[in-house]
């Protein structure tokens, strides 16, 4: 039976395999372990990348996250409103702290943010807002910071799915007062383990941030502030700076692998992915809606298809945050989570890959794919 997985990291390896061993030798013969030229080297291509005067590597995404609101100066008594449809650190890191999170919904076609939602839910007690850039695409930011106004209210992106992408030219990363990755391996951009980056366009954040992953110190041993130990090591860097190299090639892939699925299912009883106006989207997930989905995962995992499902449990249900900002109904997350599910789209992937899969969910509706002269596909029933 064939296998689709969501990932082949074994295949992406052996792209790099050569390039990465010279990578690790050469910090080996540097005894450089934490921080060094290979620390650098990534920052910089980072900054490079994305357009930022600042990078931080830092141990995690969720380090970053928690780092960056720890430079906002976040804590008991602030309120940070943030997504319910999003994965748990992008919350977990503001209970942490002891701040509040206000978990709000989400526009049900993009996945992010809905602006009108986050409106409601500021206060006088709110620090900040995390907009997360789900699954690969930007949030709305030019109307998130208008809802925001003249606040003093920190938009911070959690750009962990969405490297590479941008909103008008404009790169995640920079939309914000600060942004957090992740290069968890299972990213777009993904590592040897855990690893993360903090970017912005304050250099005084910037350098406030690079502190507090060094214990708060401002000297060795002398210590201004209380941190923690949010350091990148540098054989992880290395690497990262080695993939970098493909980053492009990857999304072009992922970009591709998506429109063939758009294409593939147009016209079946699923809704794919929608795109705004002006946005790159990077498909770390390519995350379609249906009914029936738990019938649908089992039937495409039966068929050798690794289907996954981000997120099944919004925030605002989560057990450990009943009390602390949890409860309540948030009507579009709730539906999302019984409805959304992921299809590999990873750049390993063949073209006939998509077909096998769009054919599989074509077979469980009933429908079937149609292509006219022109390559353009759509669905129809089954007689």
């Amino acid at each position: 039976m064939r296998s689709i997985n969501m990932l082949d990291l074994k295949a992406e390896y052996d792209l790099f395999r050569d390039d990465i061993r010279e990578a690790v030798d050469q910090v080996l013969e540097s005894q450089y372990f934490i921080g060094g030229p290979a620390i650098a080297d990534f920052e910089a291509a980072m900054r490079s990348r994305i357009g930022a005067s600042e990078a931080v590597a830092v141990s995690s995404g969720t380090d970053a996250l928690l780092c960056s609101l720890m430079a906002l100066g976040v804590g008991p008594g602030d309120e940070v409103v943030l997504p319910a449809f999003t994965f748990f650190a992008t919350g977990g890191v503001v209970a942490r702290l002891g701040a509040t999170p206000v978990f709000v919904d989400v526009d049900e076609r993009t996945f992010n943010l809905d602006p009108a939602c986050v409106a409601s839910a500021l206060s006088d007690r709110t620090k900040a807002v995390i907009v997360v850039h789900l699954f690969g695409q930007c949030a709305d930011m030019v109307a998130l910071r208008e809802v925001v106004g003249d606040r003093k209210v920190a938009l911070v992106e959690d750009a962990c799915q969405a490297i590479d992408a941008t909103d008008h030219g404009e790169a995640a990363g920079t939309l914000g007062d600060v942004a957090c990755f992740s290069f968890y391996p299972t990213k777009n951009l993904g590592g040897f383990g855990e690893g993360g980056m903090i970017t912005t366009n304050d250099e005084k954040l910037g350098a406030f941030a690079r502190q507090l992953c060094r214990h708060g110190q401002s000297d060795r041993y002398f210590h201004e502030h209380v941190g923690g130990n949010f350091r990148l090591d540098t054989m992880k860097a290395a690497i990262l700076k080695v993939k970098l190299a493909k980053l492009s090639e990857f999304t072009d892939r992922r970009r591709k692998n998506a429109a063939s699925y758009d294409r593939l299912l147009a016209g079946s009883p699923v809704t794919t992915p929608l795109v705004r106006d002006g946005c790159k989207h990077v498909y770390h997930q390519y995350t379609i809606t249906c009914d029936r989905r738990d019938d649908l995962v089992a039937f495409l995992r039966d068929r050798g298809v690794g289907a996954g499902v981000y997120y099944p449990l919004g925030l605002h249900r989560q057990p450990c945050f009943a009390g602390k900002g949890g409860g309540g109904s948030l009507p579009v997350t709730d539906r999302l989570c019984e409805r959304v599910v992921s299809l590999p789209c990873h750049p390993m992937l063949a073209d006939d890959d998509i077909a096998y899969v769009a054919g599989a969910i074509h077979e469980f509706f009933g429908t079937s794919m149609s292509v006219d002269a022109t390559g353009k596909a759509g669905a129809k029933a089954r007689a």
